[in-house]
C-alpha cells in the first residue's frame, strides 16, 4: 500500500477504523492525545471491547500500526481520518477537538493528500470551520491542493453483527475528485460506499440517524411512563405492535439514553436550525426533556417500590446490575446507569454495582463493586436491572432475588416490576 494512512483519535471510532485498515494493507499511524491509550495501546492491551488484545498484538507484530501522541509521525501521509469527539458544552456544540486535529496535521498537509472527517457534527462544519484550519495552517487550497471529504462513523459498540466492514458507509467530498478518493479509500476497508452530493448532505444524514433514534425512544419511554399509571403493560403492547410486518419499528423503554451519540447529537442539529433559521427544533428538545429525566424517573420509581415494602430508600441495601449505556458493551459515557446509581447513593441508598464490560475507575464514588453471587442478590433489598448484559445469569437473579425493578424486560415473576 503506496499512502500512510493516519487517524486522529484512538477510541470506539478511530482504532477500529485503524485495525482494518492495517488488516487491507495500510501504513497507519494512530495519534492520540491521550497518553494512557498510547501506553495501552503499545502494550498490546485494548481497550475498546470490539477490538480483541490479539487483533491490537497482530496490527502491532505486522509493523504496520504505531500508536503515538506525536504529529511528527504522520509526515508524509495520503489520508487523514479525524475520529475525535463532538461533545456540547453548555448546549452549544465544542469543536475544540477538531480544530486541534486540524490545526496540528495542516501543517503536514500535502499537495495530492486527502483528509477526511468522520466526527458527528453539525451541517457546514468541515467546509465552514475545519477547511480554513487546514488551509491556514498549510498553504494549499481546496480542492486545488488537496483533498477533503466527509463520512460519518457508523460504529455500534458491542454490535458484532454489524461491524465496520459490513456497515454500509456514506460517503461525501467537497468536490467530485474529492468524493472518488474518499470513496476509493472506503472501498479498499468496507463492503459498501453510499456517495452522496454534498459534505453538508453527509453530516445531516448522520445527526438524521441518530436523532430517529432519539426521538422513538423518548417516545416509548413516555409511553411507559402513562401506561404504568393507567395500569397497562407496556411492553406487552410493544411486543404486540411488533409484529405488524410494515409500518412500524420497534424500540423499547429504558432507563435513558447515553454514550456519545444520542444524548449529544440530535441537540447538534437543534443548535444548527435555532441559529441559522431562528427556529426551535421542537421534536429534539421535546425528546431530550423526556430522555433526560428519565434516570430521576427509575429512581423515583424504585423509591415508591421500596416504600410500598415498608423500605426507606435511605439506608436500603440496591443492588445495580449494569452500569454501562448498552449491553454488551463497557462504554459508559453519559451513560444513565451511572445517573441512576448516583440518584439512590443520594438518597442514602447502600448502591452496590456490577458491571464485568466497564472499567471500576470510571464508576461513581459511593458505588461499591461487587460481582454477582446468590449471597448479594438475596440480601439485597432490590436489584435494579439497568442494562441487560448477556452475561447476567437472569434465572438466578429472579430467582433469588426479594424484588427486582427491571428497565429492560429481562425479568417477569411476582417479586419483578417492570419500567
Amino acid at each position: 500500500m503506496e499512502e500512510k494512512l493516519v487517524v486522529i483519535g484512538q477510541g470506539y471510532v478511530g482504532l477500529p477504523l485503524a485495525m482494518r485498515a492495517v488488516e487491507a494493507g495500510f501504513d497507519v499511524v494512530g495519534i492520540d492525545v491521550d497518553q494512557w491509550r498510547v501506553k495501552r495501546l503499545n502494550a498490546c492491551e485494548s481497550y475498546v471491547e470490539d477490538i480483541t488484545d490479539d487483533r491490537l498484538a497482530a496490527a502491532l507484530r505486522s509493523g504496520r500500526y504505531l500508536a503515538g501522541s506525536d504529529y511528527a509521525d504522520a509526515e508524509g501521509f495520503g489520508v487523514c481520518v479525524i475520529t475525535v469527539p463532538t461533545p456540547l458544552a453548555e448546549g452549544a456544540p465544542d469543536l475544540r477537538h477538531i480544530a486541534s486535529s486540524g490545526r496540528s496535521i495542516a501543517p503536514l498537509l500535502r499537495p495530492g493528500a486527502t483528509v477526511i472527517l468522520e466526527s458527528t457534527t453539525y451541517p457546514g462544519t468541515t467546509e465552514e470551520y475545519l477547511l480554513p484550519l487546514l488551509e491556514e495552517g498549510s498553504g494549499l487550497r481546496a480542492p486545488e491542493d488537496f483533498f477533503l471529504g466527509y463520512s460519518p462513523e457508523r460504529i455500534d459498540p458491542g454490535n458484532s453483527e454489524w461491524r465496520l466492514e459490513n456497515t454500509p458507509k456514506v460517503v461525501s467530498g467537497i468536490d467530485e475528485a474529492s468524493l472518488s478518493k474518499v470513496a476509493a479509500f472506503y472501498g479498499q476497508l468496507v463492503n459498501q460506499v453510499v456517495p452522496v452530493s454534498s459534505l453538508q448532505v453527509a453530516e445531516l444524514c448522520k445527526l438524521l440517524e441518530n436523532t430517529f433514534r432519539h426521538v422513538n425512544i423518548a417516545l416509548v419511554n413516555e409511553l411507559s411512563i402513562f401506561a404504568e399509571q393507567l395500569g397497562i403493560d407496556a411492553w406487552e403492547a410493544i411486543d404486540a405492535a411488533s409484529t405488524k410486518p410494515f409500518g412500524y419499528l420497534r424500540f423499547t423503554p429504558g432507563p435513558g439514553v447515553g454514550g456519545h451519540c444520542l444524548p449529544i447529537d440530535p441537540s447538534y442539529l437543534s443548535w444548527k436550525v435555532k441559529r441559522s433559521l431562528g427556529h426551535n427544533f421542537r421534536f429534539v428538545e421535546l425528546a431530550n426533556d423526556i430522555n433526560d429525566h428519565m434516570p430521576e424517573h427509575v429512581v423515583h420509581r424504585v423509591t415508591l417500590a421500596l416504600n410500598q415494602r415498608r423500605k426507606p430508600v435511605n439506608g436500603s441495601r440496591v443492588v445495580v446490575l449494569g452500569l454501562a449505556y448498552k449491553k454488551n458493551a463497557g462504554d459508559c459515557r453519559e451513560s444513565p446507569a451511572i445517573e441512576v446509581a448516583k440518584g439512590l447513593h443520594k438518597l442514602g441508598a447502600d448502591v452496590r454495582a456490577a458491571d464485568p464490560h466497564v472499567e471500576h475507575f470510571l464508576l461513581p464514588p459511593g458505588v461499591e463493586i461487587i460481582e454477582v453471587s446468590r449471597r448479594e442478590l438475596a440480601e439485597a433489598d432490590a436489584v435494579v436491572i439497568l442494562t441487560d448484559h448477556d452475561c447476567f445469569d437472569y434465572e438466578l437473579i429472579e430467582r433469588v432475588s426479594p424484588f427486582i425493578f427491571d428497565t429492560r424486560n429481562r425479568c417477569r415473576g411476582p417479586n419483578v416490576e417492570l419500567l
